[in-house]
């Protein structure tokens, strides 16, 4: 054959142009089939998340802040820029924050990592109450903890310098300043790494680490090689997602940072806020400083993420071995048992004192044995407040709608981003963790303005809070669902699509189950939160909206420090209570399956 026959020989026959019409129209079937799901999610996340930040935007680059009835782009500048940067203050703030979210992120590594490792993977005594101990700090919002840290460290009239004192020895002990700072907030966000970590350990294939020992590896060279390797994308998610959180944390900073006179960004931006005249177009600055700064640290994820392979679900049961501590048996569980004391028993003990005191003032404890020095009026007054009383039911009911809802959302992004090839999917993980990198109390005001704009009557709602907290939360449910899809093997949801299945039915009957331990720990993560949210509500809450946190917020800045105590109490009791059932019946779930 001549080169001209075989060149004809190898071309595809020519296709009639109806046929090639029919085909053309295939093709948009599908692709119109394809986008529908990208396209909804989108839609979703652009009303619950790039409005907001898209009014925050514009407000960093005008003179004027979006209003209701003006959202105009005149005066358009980036002198706010130069104005924030430029400044010494802005300066300082940024260096403090930068210190206090890589402190505290490491510190809550440290600790939430270690409680996960040995209340999963070891023989440690006292197993399971170490894994409540890593929960129960969630049941201490960050803000109360730093509250009572305030009471019992602070120079001089703190708890524990009042028994310094009352032993004969000279107060020593400071709460005030950076180390304070990274301490409570370490110690308050360790949780949320403890329960990613710990999901990790918990579904890891058990063959990868007996391989390496059955090759002569020693127990501490499979740990440093095998398990916490495959555990990175879980330790990798809790870091980024811990330092973003601890940096733009405004409660506990405002608390134990303004008392030292220590500024970080989030309540530079407060005070910006509150300056006169109002500088909120500077405060928009910070924040958009902050979205590059978290964009960046994703994209360094996902590259990292990228270059290994983490699955370790297979189809096999999974069960894996514990490790044998031998003689650190008790030093590990001493460790629990002091992470216990600090974060939980020692500052609730605080708030339960200044509760019952006859005065929120104490100056020593020699006298505590004379009659009425204690009293129950501070909890009465708070358990018949009818402003209380209130604030309790709309927490609860905000709290459950926001953790069903967010974590419904955070499945189907995350399904779509890391089990799907729909076009536009990895922009939604971008959408998706942007919150992260607007501080609460700048989105709080984005929200409101989005909601007020928006011919939507939920404004004065507690529909308006359960989606400003799905809104706010959603780098969190996100992470955490997608850390567990990240385990499961994709071979087994498509071997049941191969027999016959939808793939709902195999995502249902296959990938939930698998994931129903990522899925528990991220319905309580985004309860919690919402429990314990207090900064978002500060600007969306009416007189008949009203939330726990509000109400504690509210008696601590009118100095009403024993009414903030004994609500504080009563909160943790409320989300101490929701924990446990969230908890037992994901233990139920657990058994069943």
């Amino acid at each position: 054959m001549t080169t001209e026959q075989i060149v004809t020989a190898q071309r595809p026959p020519p296709q009639k142009k109806g046929t090639q019409r029919k085909s053309a129209a295939a093709h948009g079937r599908g692709l119109t089939r394809r986008l529908p799901l990208p396209a909804v999610l989108y839609g979703i996340l652009a009303v619950l998340i790039l409005l907001p930040i898209a009014l925050v935007v514009l407000s960093s680059l005008t003179t004027t802040t979006p209003r209701p009835g003006n959202i105009g782009l005149d005066g358009l500048t980036f002198n706010n820029f130069l104005a924030v940067f430029g400044s010494e203050g802005a300066r300082l703030a940024g260096l403090n924050s930068l210190i206090v979210g890589l402190g505290s992120a490491l510190l809550a590594l440290i600790v939430g990592g270690f409680l996960a490792f040995i209340s999963a993977r070891t023989n440690v005594y006292l197993r399971r109450f170490l894994y409540m101990v890593g929960l129960i700090p969630m049941f201490l919002p960050s803000y109360v903890g730093a509250l009572a840290w305030a009471i019992l460290g602070a120079p001089n009239a703190g708890l524990l310098n009042i028994i310094v004192r009352d032993w004969g020895f000279e107060p020593f002990i400071d709460i005030y300043n950076l180390g304070g700072l990274i301490f409570i907030l370490g110690i308050y966000y360790a949780p949320y790494a403890f329960l990613l970590i710990h999901s990790s350990f918990s579904l890891m294939n058990p063959d990868l680490e007996e391989a390496a020992s059955v090759h002569g590896a020693s127990m501490s060279k499979v740990l440093r090689k095998v398990t916490f390797p495959l555990a990175t994308p879980a330790i990798l998610g809790s870091a980024i997602l811990i330092f973003t959180l601890t940096v733009e944390n405004f409660p506990v900073s405002q608390i134990i940072g303004s008392a030292a006179g220590l500024d970080t960004l989030p309540t530079y931006i407060w005070r910006l806020m509150n300056s006169t005249p109002s500088r909120g177009n500077e405060a928009a600055a910070v924040a958009i400083a902050l979205v590059i700064t978290v964009l960046v640290a994703t994209v360094l994820q996902r590259r990292i993420l990228a270059k290994r392979d983490f699955t370790t679900v297979s189809g096999k049961g999974v069960k894996p071995r514990k490790v044998a501590l031998g003689k650190w048996r008790v030093p590990a569980l001493v460790g629990g048992l002091f992470y216990f004391l600090v974060s939980a028993v020692l500052p609730l003990l605080a708030l339960l004192v200044v509760a019952l005191h006859d005065s929120p003032y104490i100056s020593t404890f020699s006298n505590s044995l004379e009659p009425g020095v204690w009293t129950l009026d501070a909890f009465t007054k708070a358990v018949t407040s009818s402003t209380t009383q209130m604030a309790t039911a709309n927490s609860v009911i905000v709290g459950i709608a926001t953790a069903v809802a967010g974590t419904l959302l955070a499945f189907v992004v995350a399904y779509v981003v890391n089990r799907t090839k729909l076009p536009g999917r990895s922009g939604l993980e971008y959408i998706s963790m942007l919150p992260l990198a607007v501080p609460a109390i700048v989105l709080g005001l984005g929200l409101l303005w989005t909601w007020l704009l928006l011919p939507i009557p939920i404004y004065g709602t507690l529909v308006i809070m359960v989606v400003a907290f799905t809104a706010a939360q959603m780098p969190q449910g996100f992470r955490g669902i997608a850390g567990s899809i990240l385990q499961v093997d994709k071979d087994l949801e498509d071997s049941a699509v191969m027999h016959g299945a939808s793939r709902a039915r195999a995502v249902a009957r296959i990938t939930l189950p698998l994931m129903r331990v990522g899925i528990t720990s991220t319905f309580l993560l985004l309860l919690m939160l919402s429990m314990r949210e207090l900064t978002v509500p500060l600007f969306l809450f009416t007189s008949d909206t009203r939330l726990l946190s509000i109400v504690i917020f509210d008696s601590y800045e009118n100095g009403i420090l024993q009414g903030a105590a004994a609500t504080s109490l009563l909160y943790c009791v409320v989300i101490f209570v929701l924990a446990a059932l969230a908890q037992r019946y994901g233990a139920k779930e657990r058994a069943s399956g």
